[in-house]
């Protein structure tokens, strides 16, 4: 069953999903999973808490982009649902 939930706009959570879009798509080879018109990472922002949810190639790129969204400053925690696989 698919979980949709509406989050309300805030310019606050808005500048942190720009700000960690950007510190995960530059780390390492992360930039591939951008491309496209449907990337396959996505980032959740909800007042200032990321969940990071999609697909990655292995373990390691899961790690890069945690430790990417980490590290973005007003960040208050990052959970990482990246699952490690092919793309359904």
């Amino acid at each position: 069953m698919n979980k949709i939930e509406v989050l309300p706009p805030s310019s606050f959570d808005d500048s942190i999903r720009r700000r960690v879009y950007n510190a995960v798509f530059r780390t390492g080879g992360l930039y591939r999973y951008a491309m496209g018109a449907n990337p396959s990472i996505h980032i959740v922002v909800n007042r200032g808490r990321v969940s990071l949810e999609g697909v990655v190639s292995n373990q390691m790129d899961s790690q890069l982009a945690y430790m990417a969204a980490n590290g973005v400053p007003g960040v208050f925690s990052v959970t990482n649902n990246l699952r490690v696989g092919k793309e359904s």
